[in-house]
């Protein structure tokens, strides 16, 4: 419970930011001109939706297991991590391609610039703050590997999501900011449409990042190869267990998931002394392992002999 009030926390935060973000980008926009700081508007806005669709679909998962649904409703953030990734390359990346195209064949003169410094120096600071916030949260689960790797097997899209959101802001923020710079130096009205272009490439690269890492949850992703061995070795610690074949597992959500194992025991034990043994080991297992919350064990048949 703890991790998932952390992870709304990262939500929340992100939310407030890009809003606050959001709002004096367009500002800016509007007195200048400027269609990068049009396209950095619309990515903090969409942002803002996305951080809202993602704390409803947290808020969705955390429904108790009813009769229609028995396993719960964990995967439900999966599901709305899709929807999100999808209006990240639809409004987000298309509008931003769209705005540089259009900008690029009919440029406006940029009018001061300062407001578009002043703005994007803020959204920078912002963006930064926020970044912090939900990289600390990352961290927790990041472990000795390294950052994509991480990103890969991470498994709450409430964290990585707005990670990488945060991090695309951060640099469609330094985009947008040399787009306008150099504009301005060197008086290249299509500069600025580039950058708009930039940001919108950078944004469907991200969902297309996001759509592939969350389809594999969606359809059932299980635990990583360390995850695996270390149940191997939890179960065939035990004294009461000959063998087991290879566990089975699959994500429901971030710390929701269920674990099927086929075990063959000794064959002089009692069913009692099998029973204490199952219990055993779905102890040892959920010590070490939390979310797997459903631990299914099953007792295998001894090999015939030939």
């Amino acid at each position: 419970m703890a991790g998932n009030s952390s992870s709304k926390l990262v939500v929340y935060g992100a939310i407030g930011a890009n809003l606050a973000i959001a709002a004096s980008k367009f500002v800016a926009a509007f007195f200048t001109g400027s269609a990068a700081m049009m396209s950095e508007g619309i990515h903090s806005l969409v942002d803002s939706g996305n951080g809202m669709l993602i704390l409803f679909g947290m808020n969705r998962s955390a429904r108790p297991a009813d009769a229609r649904h028995p396993f719960g409703y964990s995967k439900e953030i999966y599901f709305w991590t899709v929807i999100v990734a999808v209006m990240i390359f639809a409004v987000g990346g298309g509008m931003s391609l769209y705005k540089g195209y259009q900008y690029i064949q009919n440029p406006v003169p940029l009018t001061d610039p300062t407001w578009n410094y002043w703005v994007l120096g803020l959204a920078i600071v912002f963006e930064g703050v926020a970044c912090t916030l939900a990289y600390r949260e990352f961290r927790k689960t990041q472990g000795d590997h390294g950052f994509w790797q991480a990103l890969r097997l991470s498994k709450d899209p409430a964290v990585f999501a707005i990670l990488l959101e945060d991090l695309a802001a951060l640099v469609g923020l330094l985009i947008a900011l040399a787009g306008i710079f150099f504009g301005h130096l060197l008086n290249n009205l299509y500069l600025d449409g580039a950058a708009s272009m930039a940001i919108g490439a950078l944004l469907v690269g991200m969902a297309i990042f996001m759509l592939r890492e969350t389809k594999g949850l969606l359809i059932g992703e299980g635990a990583d190869a360390t995850m695996l061995q270390d149940l191997s070795v939890i179960t065939r610690q035990d004294a009461a267990v000959v063998s087991m074949h290879n566990p089975l597992t699959m994500y429901l959500g971030p710390q929701d998931a269920v674990l099927a194992l086929d075990v063959e025991f000794h064959d002089h034990l009692s069913a009692v002394e099998i029973e204490q043994a199952v219990s055993r080991l779905q102890a040892s297992i959920q010590t070490k392992h939390p979310q797997f919350r459903r631990v299914f064990i099953e007792a295998a048949a001894p090999p015939t002999p030939v």
